[in-house]
């Protein structure tokens, strides 16, 4: 199949195209994490209201997942040089944040299936970890990614387990953590009402500080020591203004406003590490000649084409249905909204939809 796309074009558009879908998956995801760290954040006010809690993401959650279980599928039929190299070194890491992600997956469809409160307390114990875990492991993954790992000339990680756990990557892992516990709050600040919309505000001025002194080391130490391009100095400012902005928008309760400072701040944040990571896909620490790019790691010009065809058809579908779903569940819940007993979270989702559509 003939392209009018020359292949560096083309390599290039579908790097972007994968750095877009995470982008979403942690504007999206990002915020669902955050909530399940509020479960231990609100530990003591019991089952009920941390079912309240878990309620805000109930009807959303498994639809984020899509981002990244798409974008980890365009990586492996774009890049499948960069897929293979990438599970060559992260094997051991990446198998920990499939296995949390499908426990995740349990804490959320089992949670009311049994009318016991030691039942639900056991699952929320999973679910702090949902939150917490996966955040870290992203944070360490992807900090790696940019900043590079050792390679062989037979495109193999050679950095151990351990090397994995650096001071720039375990910071990335916190600020990722942090980040999204603030994503997650003001979240909640727009889905409850009551006590609970108080005690979130209050949380998110704290965790605001702590989040900018971290993120701005964090993005600087990139910059300075890992980024390939002075261009992504642009997107980081825009992620240092956003993250100050939710301080004035915090105490004057723009909650909208608010989250949309810590979702431009996320993306703008995810464009300054793949911006700066470009052309690389993922640097040879130990010898540059190792390192792979858009170039050598990617499929033949036929396959992207073709895969370009058929994402200029479905992307706009997964982009529409997911502003359709949050359209329908934009209401605010309470306490009194929590699942009643043996009425699950599908239920309530169900009882949304009847909600917004005026039926019976």
């Amino acid at each position: 199949m003939d392209t009018m796309l020359d292949p560096t074009v083309l390599q290039t558009l579908w790097f972007a195209l994968i750095g877009f879908f995470f982008l979403g998956y942690f504007v999206l995801e990002g915020f669902d994490f955050g909530v399940q760290m509020n479960v231990a954040a609100f530990w003591r006010r019991g089952p009920g209201t941390r079912g309240t809690i878990l309620r805000t993401i109930g009807p959303v959650w498994d639809g984020n997942e899509v981002w990244v279980i798409t974008g980890g599928a365009l990586l492996f039929a774009a890049f499948p040089e960069w897929y293979a190299t990438l599970f060559s070194g992260f094997y051991l890491a990446l198998l920990l944040l499939l296995l949390v992600l499908i426990v995740r997956v349990c804490a959320f469809k089992w949670r009311e299936k049994h009318e016991d409160d030691r039942w639900r307390t056991s699952w929320d114990v999973v679910h702090v970890i949902g939150g917490f875990a996966p955040a870290l492991l992203w944070g360490v993954a992807f900090s790696n990614i940019v900043a590079g790992v050792a390679i062989d000339q037979n495109h193999w990680v050679t950095t151990s387990l351990l090397g994995l756990l650096n001071p720039f990557a375990l910071l990335g892992g916190l600020v990722f953590v942090l980040l999204f516990w603030l994503h997650g709050t003001l979240y909640l600040t727009l889905k409850i009402e009551g006590p609970l919309r108080e005690d979130a505000h209050r949380l998110a001025s704290r965790l605001v500080w702590p989040t900018i002194v971290a993120g701005a080391a964090y993005l600087l130490w990139f910059q300075l020591a890992h980024s390939n391009t002075p261009w992504t100095l642009i997107p980081l400012a825009i992620a240092a203004a956003a993250l100050i902005a939710v301080v004035p928008l915090g105490r004057a309760r723009r909650e909208g406003l608010a989250f949309g400072a810590t979702t431009t701040a996320i993306a703008a944040a995810t464009i300054t590490l793949f911006g700066g990571l470009f052309p690389y896909v993922m640097p040879a620490s130990n010898d540059p000649a190792n390192s792979l790019t858009v170039a050598n790691a990617s499929s033949t010009e036929h396959t992207l084409t073709v895969m370009l065809i058929a994402l200029a058809i479905l992307l706009p579908i997964v982009i529409a249905y997911t502003i359709w779903t949050y359209r329908v569940f934009r209401h605010r819940i309470t306490d009194e909204d929590s699942p009643a007993p043996g009425e699950g979270l599908v239920e309530k989702a169900r009882a949304g939809y009847r909600e917004a559509f005026g039926q019976e």
